[in-house]
């Protein structure tokens, strides 16, 4: 294994030196079974104390506009933009300083030759994004099918990329759970989906045409890209050299009477996301805050380690990637996006405004947090697996 290798850190590191058996993890993943009763239910429940008609909310395929957004807000767009960047800007300071003060250094390693594979995928990725941007009357019954091939060509480029830096990847070291995050994925962005219902921050344009059936058939497919991409991304900045350096050793929170703090945030989190139908104008950054919320704060409770634990010793390093991964992705998601037939049109209160592509350019900061939420996924996964996964070194001393 080439030293580069050894900087990337395992995907989802255990902490500490405890080791789980199988019929451990499966506790722990019967101990999470409620979670998703509480994510689809609580926002039901919600409309029907409301006095509400579920039936809107359940058409399928969802064409109907019934939510009214409020319009665009200066008070509101400040506001945000100063939240967003007090959150993101000591992170970034941090990153530049420690590399002006710490020069990485040069790893004395071989460049592993870039596989078929990855050229495949810039090949037929090129031509699937010529395909999906321009109007060839030939190709107009498929036009509106081109965005998953885009992504599986992208997972396949992201991927060699990876192997050419550190002679292995997800595809090739780990098969079973790279196939395992397609399946896993559509069911995951079918969630979002059912949320993004109480609240329509976005709605498709050029799908009127197709069939319920097919209508989850075609769907199911780019929603099954989600994971690989974002996690494939997230492994190939964990090879490259000095990113997110200084971020291990960063701001240490330690919360006392965690569990308390936690039965704290799982209750206003519940709360919030049976409001999301009833007040979706002003709750509707919970479709992305309350699922991270409520999953990490029930591991707290039943005394698991969450994706946030390694913030204890202020290891910010896999948040801080995370979310960059997604962050990339979603630039991709969002240019494709903007010359398809069939696309996603945003209807978000208050900040519909400066568009970068369909997305207003706040929006972008609803990734941040979804890089978490397909970590924890990948988790889920992990731990469901039963397999024994542990932390490789992700250091070298210059």
């Amino acid at each position: 294994m080439s030293e580069l290798a050894k900087r990337i850190v395992i995907l989802y590191p255990e902490e500490g030196n405890r080791e789980m058996n199988k019929e451990d993890k499966r506790l722990c993943m019967l101990d999470l079974l409620p979670i998703p009763f509480l994510l689809i239910g609580l926002p039901l429940i919600g409309i029907k104390f409301a006095g509400r008609s579920l039936a809107q909310y359940t058409e399928f395929p969802p064409l109907a506009r019934y939510v009214e957004h409020a319009g665009f807000s200066w008070p509101v767009f400040i506001g945000l933009t100063l939240f967003v960047m007090a959150i993101v800007a000591p992170f970034f300071i941090r990153t530049i300083r420690w590399g002006i003060s710490h020069p990485s250094c040069s790893l004395p390693t071989r460049a592993h030759p870039f596989p078929p594979f990855g050229y495949l995928g810039f090949i037929f990725g090129t031509a699937a994004w010529i395909l999906a941007w321009h109007r060839f009357q030939w190709f107009t019954p498929f036009q509106q099918f081109t965005f998953t091939p885009l992504w599986i060509c992208y997972i396949l480029v992201i991927n060699a990329l990876t192997f050419r830096r550190t002679g292995q990847c997800m595809m090739t070291s780990r098969p079973g759970f790279f196939l395992s995050l397609f399946a896993a994925s559509a069911v995951f962005w079918w969630f979002f989906e059912y949320l993004n219902r109480f609240v329509q921050n976005w709605y498709y344009i050029g799908i009127g045409d197709l069939s319920p059936f097919q209508y989850f058939i075609f769907a199911t497919l780019p929603f099954s890209t989600v994971l690989p991409a974002v996690l494939g991304t997230f492994e190939l900045l964990q090879s490259v050299s000095g990113l997110g350096d200084g971020l291990e050793d960063f701001l240490h929170i330690e919360v006392k009477s965690s569990k308390t703090v936690a039965w704290l945030i799982l209750a206003v989190s519940c709360a919030g996301l049976a409001g999301i139908g009833v007040w979706p104008d002003i709750l509707f950054p919970l479709l992305w805050i309350s699922p991270i919320a409520i999953i990490a704060s029930m591991q707290t409770i039943l005394g698991q380690e969450t994706v946030f634990s390694p913030i204890r010793k202020g290891n910010w390093q896999r948040i801080c990637l995370l979310a960059l991964s997604t962050l990339i992705c979603g630039i991709f998601w969002e240019m494709w996006n903007f010359h398809s037939a069939a696309k996603w049109i945003y209807a978000v209160p208050f900040v519909n405004r400066f568009h970068f592509f369909e997305m207003p350019i706040l929006g972008y900061a609803g990734y941040l947090p979804f890089g978490i939420e397909c970590a924890i996924i990948g988790d889920i996964i992990v731990n469901s697996s039963g397999r024994d996964i542990r932390r490789r070194d992700d250091a070298k001393q210059c």
